[in-house]
């Protein structure tokens, strides 16, 4: 297993000043760190890619798409922009080194039709999708779509509906994420779900109800761990937890109070809860 966490807690945009941070990150003992990669921008990400290899930092890397380049959109020349939008965003990951990229990738964040997915907007997705995949080939990186809850996306809310789409899609370079705070929303059997996802999961965000330490709050911890066992998976466990550092991110995940005591307390606990619940289970 490899363990990581995702910068967000700190950042939405790489820079110098998050050099202390990950140093840390190191001496705790991550794998590796999840990069927000919003602004794509090839020479900052080779330059941090040199970075963490310095620091003996793996990385994975995680973007979102919004209503200007949204995938599914009825509009060809938006669809368009999303496939270069998703290139340059490649581009970026090849230059850092990045071999996954996440996030929901399949749709535009936060935006609403009033309705579920249409048979045109998942035609119009699979299209757009696999336009990406085949570049993400190129570049030897794999689209990790994740499935969202339905307060923050229509398109793809389970895993059920994520591996259908990965079906319409039908390409190597796209696969999925399994995150434990949707599915906490959106499953009505964790088991069953996680059973379902494992085939096709390159990463699984380890994150808690409420969005702070894993391992404090009511995600149902022993059945996720335990179902994830069962299918002998090996790859990313990645912390996902958002806090009030940054006006933007707050607006996004809607995180109004702080519910840890520093950002080097929630690290630290988490990835002991997660090599505890891995050790015992793994070995």
């Amino acid at each position: 297993m490899k363990y990581g966490i995702n910068l967000l807690l700190w950042t939405d945009s790489m820079h110098d000043g998050l050099i202390p941070v990950v140093e840390t990150l190191k001496d705790m003992g991550y794998d590796g760190v999840e990069m927000p990669l919003f602004n794509p921008n090839k020479e900052l990400y080779a330059d941090w890619g040199k970075k963490l290899d310095a620091i003996g930092l793996e990385r994975t890397a995680v973007t979102i798409r919004g209503a200007e380049d949204n995938p599914i959109s009825p509009d060809a020349s938006v669809r368009t922009a999303a496939v270069d939008a998703m290139k340059k965003t490649i581009d970026c990951c090849h230059a850092a080194g990045v071999k996954l990229l996440a996030g929901p990738t399949h749709s535009a964040l936060g935006e609403f039709s009033g309705c579920g997915p249409t048979a045109d907007e998942i035609k119009w997705g699979a299209e757009t999708m696999r336009q990406a995949a085949e570049y993400a080939a190129t570049a030897d990186v794999t689209i990790v779509v994740e499935y969202l809850n339905r307060f923050e996306n229509y398109f793809l809310t389970s895993v059920a509906q994520t591996v259908s789409f990965l079906g319409e899609v039908d390409h190597p370079n796209v696969r999925m994420m399994y995150d434990t705070f949707h599915a906490n929303i959106e499953e009505k059997n964790l088991s069953d779900a996680i059973d379902a996802a494992m085939p096709w999961t390159k990463l699984v965000h380890i994150s808690e109800n409420d969005r702070s330490t894993p391992g404090q709050g009511h995600v149902a911890w022993n059945e996720t761990f335990d179902a994830i066992k069962k299918t002998n998976w090996d790859g990313w466990m990645v912390v996902e937890a958002f806090g009030l550092a940054l006006p933007a991110i707050v607006a996004a995940t809607k995180i109004w109070r702080k519910m840890y005591s520093t950002e080097d307390q929630l690290a630290r606990d988490a990835l002991a809860f997660m090599k505890t619940n891995v050790d015992k289970r793994w070995k």
